[in-house]
């Protein structure tokens, strides 16, 4: 692996507002604003986000919960979701002019869709529903109020996530193109900037830290003290490279970070690439970690978005400007080139980072690699071992590595070596099947008590592995890392909120916690008198909000939740109301 190389350098960016970019002709007058409160973001399409871009816009709700949500254009609401993960409780509405607009992390729906929702859950006896609907069914019209904000879901505060979707292809488009009125004149702020002059996943790199020091710009090299350079001109390797930033955005009246709309490269005032973030399926959406600077993110927590493309990135669609070299750029030695690469956000505002780059011959020889097999991005690659193996279809990779494995003694429970595959901080695409033998014989009984524990070194979890031919255990992964089996005979623990024999005659429902150490919660059930009841989950909380299911007077509650090996746990308690 190269080292990286770090040179000091002194960029002077040119801040200017611009009357806005050149936009999809999408409607600018149908649709309004979902609350009945200017829109504030606390998030906007297209931003960085782990496994994902961000689909949709993330609109705040002053901190509170339960503000009425109101459909953006009349049509009918064709779908609704409740999930413990993801959009929560969310209203898919579907509009004549051909788009589709999704309303997520809601608290209760409105009363007639909501009563609907308890009918299907309590038939199905099953909290978690994803309930399609007619024309007919529900119809709304421009206004109408169809649920109330909440923070379900994958939600970390309070907010309302909006989209709107183009029907046909379900592709998220940038909400912003659609008229909705955000008050924004400031421009997008880039904070660093970084040459890549080989494999991605080599890092051989030049990085470049921009801070404002009156008219100068400071130079930071990683891990030292920064200093000021007075010239224009930075050195960089010759040869073929790829730009990439730091960059965020803000709007007026929010403190929380957003993105740039397009971000375009020029050298020598010819445009070499120009991102556009605007209509991202969620079929591609993962190709973020080809995008981004996957080690980066992973190591350093830092975004670094890549204004060229990696081999094995499917996003077509965002890179409206490319050049013959996927985005990279020669700079031949000795030569002296201008590098502008232009920031503009929703509003048209804009930023320009100027510089002149020098190109300086450097040594590109990679040092031998020893003990790895060359997989190549774009097809498909194996490895079988007597007690490990693993096959990575085409798509999985999205530059090419020299793979590396190293087996190490099991010990602390495991029963199976430890396998190291490859390195955490590389990205694979999507799930495979990776099958490991236990160097111990397993009982009969405890084949279906089996896990495939992993760490990527900070963390550790384990997923039920299933046994297959010939005394092999599998089960699907998408990550590199360190894999081995062990075996899960402890049950989830759950806590409830409330004692045995507790009166609860004021209570507006029961909570209770389930957590399991080594995998996750797969089943539960909750019943009040061995009658289902149903029980919400919101991450490893559950609840059950009294209804006409729980009358007054002394009941008894039975709580089972079972982990994915089958481990199961019972609380049962008492309580009046």
């Amino acid at each position: 692996m190269k080292l990286p190389v770090l040179v000091a350098m002194m960029i002077l960016p040119l801040l200017s507002a611009g009357q806005g970019t050149d936009k999809q002709p999408y409607p600018t007058d149908y649709f309004r604003n979902p609350l009945d409160i200017p829109i504030l973001l606390a998030g906007n399409f297209g931003e960085c986000r782990p496994g994902h871009f961000h689909s949709g816009l993330d609109i705040k709700t002053q901190g509170k919960e339960n503000l009425p949500v109101h459909a953006a254009a009349g049509g009918y609401i064709s779908r609704i979701k409740t999930d413990k993960g993801g959009f929560g409780h969310a209203i898919y509405i579907t509009h004549p002019n051909g788009y589709t607009t999704l309303y997520a992390h809601l608290n209760d729906y409105a009363p007639l869709l909501q009563k609907h929702l308890r009918k299907v859950q309590y038939e199905r006896k099953r909290w978690d529903l994803d309930l399609s609907f007619t024309a007919d069914q529900f119809p709304v019209r421009k206004g109408q109020q169809i649920a109330w904000s909440g923070n379900t879901g994958s939600s970390s505060a309070p907010h309302l996530h909006f989209e709107i979707r183009d029907s046909k292809t379900e592709h998220p488009l940038n909400p912003q193109l659609f008229g909705l009125q955000v008050t924004d004149n400031m421009p997008p702020v880039a904070t660093e900037v970084v040459f890549y002059t080989g494999n991605i996943y080599e890092r051989n790199l030049v990085s470049y830290t921009l801070g404002k020091k009156g008219n100068l710009y400071k130079a930071v090299k990683p891990g030292r003290t920064g200093y000021s350079i007075t010239g224009d001109t930075i050195e960089v390797p010759e040869g073929l490279a790829g730009i990439g930033i730091i960059a965020d955005d803000y709007m007026n009246g929010s403190d929380n970070t957003i993105t740039f709309y397009t971000a375009e490269l020029l050298i020598d005032d010819s445009l070499q690439t120009t991102v556009t973030l605007n209509d991202i399926g969620y079929d591609i959406s993962r190709y973020i970690h080809a995008y981004t600077d996957y080690y980066a993110r992973q190591v350093y927590k830092k975004w670094i978005q890549c204004l060229f493309k990696l081999p094995g990135n499917k996003l077509h669609s965002i890179f409206t400007t490319l050049n013959e070299q996927n985005g990279r750029v020669a700079f031949g030695e000795g030569q002296v080139r201008k590098v502008v690469v232009v920031l503009t956000d929703n509003s048209g505002n804009k930023s320009e980072i100027r510089f002149y780059a020098r190109a300086k011959a450097t040594d590109r020889s990679s040092p031998p690699q020893e003990n790895c097999v060359p997989y190549t991005a774009g097809k498909a690659n194996e490895y079988n071992d007597p007690n490990i193996k693993f096959a990575l279809d085409e798509r999985q990779l999205y530059d090419d590595i020299c793979f590396s494995i190293a087996a190490t003694p099991g010990g602390g429970g495991a029963i199976s070596e430890r396998f190291r595959l490859h390195y955490p901080f590389i990205p694979l695409h999507h799930y495979f099947d990776l099958q490991v033998k236990p160097n111990k014989t397993i009982p009969i009984d405890m084949r279906s008590k089996v896990v495939l524990m992993y760490t990527d070194g900070k963390d550790e979890d384990g997923r039920a592995a299933a046994p297959v031919d010939q005394g092999w255990y599998k089960a699907s992964v998408r990550n590199f890392g360190t894999y081995w089996l062990a075996i899960d005979t402890v049950a989830p623990v759950i806590h409830a909120m409330h004692k045995s024999g507790a009166n609860l005659a004021k209570a507006k429902q029961i909570a209770l916690t389930a957590k399991d150490e080594t995998t996750s919660v797969s089943t539960y059930t909750g019943t009040i008198d061995g009658k289902w009841v149903c029980f919400e989950q919101h991450g490893s909380s559950y609840f059950y909000e009294f209804d006409e299911h729980c009358t007054k007077g002394k009941h008894e509650l039975v709580f089972k939740a079972a982990d994915e090996n089958g481990n199961e746990v019972v609380h049962k308690s008492t309580f009046t109301r």
